[in-house]
């Protein structure tokens, strides 16, 4: 008599949105003190979209989210869960989910956000692969969703210049994978996550919501996040390997959160990996938080870098500090 089959999450559909808005790094020099030799040489970033006043966590998401669910072909009305990862809520409550689950017109979802900054993603990975494997639902989107132009304080060039606005979704739904099928089966192979609450003073935002303009700003100690960045990145990236008996060189695309091409670069040195391997869209975004890794996924696997079949290792750290990995295969 054969094992019985077990449940696992796959990813079906990914969908993006970017704000129609480009500010490139020339442009920025007119607002900012700085120059494009000096954010390109310490960021790799080129340019960012800024999101114009309709465009709100809860619009990019709701585009985004139509998108993953049109590219898995899924109806709205099947969906059961709808998890968005952002730091710039249209309100403190209601959720921005539900905002999105209005616009699609997914009556049957439930829905929720999750703070967990730049970390949003993975986080949401996590909580969707959980509910996928227990039975709770069937198919759930998670949505990264970010308006951060309205939370940067402009007087400060050191930060002001690293971040986006930008969305971006997956569909995960259950599927049966049979026993022999376990590592070679399309699916998420595992989640880790992490936090030390300890670091909470070296990156956050004093308040605020993505909705509107506010006084509270921004605030980052970037010499002490790059710091902790490539070894805590690096550490959660080789969990999620030894957590599967795999190595490195397993890993067909790493799928890094999108802050900085310093922090990519070292994350990718530290694994052996060539730089043909690792995803980067942080001179085209700049860092987009949570919609970072959503949008460089979806970038990758719309241009054939990324097949079926391929394994893929996404990881990042965010505010809190919170950092995780998530390894998936297509």
């Amino acid at each position: 008599m054969s094992e019985p089959s077990s449940r696992r999450a796959v990813l079906t559909g990914t969908g993006i949105y970017l704000p129609e808005k480009i500010v490139t790094n020339a442009e920025l020099a007119e607002r900012v003190d700085t120059s494009d030799e000096w954010i390109t040489e310490r960021t790799g970033i080129k340019q960012r979209h800024f999101a114009a006043p309709h465009e709100t966590a809860s619009f990019m998401g709701a585009a985004a989210g139509r998108a993953a669910l049109e590219a898995a072909g899924l109806a709205p009305e099947a969906l059961g869960a709808i998890i968005v990862g952002t730091s710039t809520p249209d309100n403190a409550f209601p959720s921005t989910a539900v905002h999105i689950q209005a616009a699609l017109g997914a009556n049957k979802a439930f829905g929720f956000d999750l703070a967990a900054a730049c970390s949003g993603f993975i986080y949401g990975i996590s909580v969707a692969d959980a509910m996928l494997r227990a039975g709770q639902v069937d198919s759930v989107l998670v949505i990264g969703s970010e308006v951060y132009s309205r939370i940067l304080n402009f007087e400060d060039r050191g930060t002001c210049v690293l971040f986006g606005d930008g969305a971006g979704a997956v569909v995960l739904q259950a599927r049966d994978v049979a026993p022999e099928d376990t590592k070679s089966g399309a699916g998420v192979l595992s989640t880790h996550l992490h936090a030390d609450g300890r670091l909470a003073d070296i990156l956050y935002v004093d308040g605020a919501t993505g909705r509107r303009d506010m006084s509270a700003h921004l605030v980052m100690n970037g010499r002490e996040v790059f710091r902790h960045a490539v070894s805590l990145l690096a550490g959660a990236v080789t969990e999620a390997l030894t957590a599967n008996g795999l190595t490195a060189a397993d890993i067909d695309f790493l799928v890094p959160h999108q802050a900085n091409k310093r922090i990519i670069d070292g994350v990718g040195k530290k694994l052996g990996l060539a730089p043909e391997r690792v995803v980067v869209t942080v001179d085209k975004h700049a860092n987009t938080s949570a919609a970072s890794i959503p949008l460089a996924l979806h970038e990758a696997i719309t241009d054939g870098r990324i097949k079926p079949g391929h394994l893929v290792l996404l990881e990042a750290l965010g505010g809190g500090l919170t950092w995780g990995s998530a390894l998936i295969r297509l």
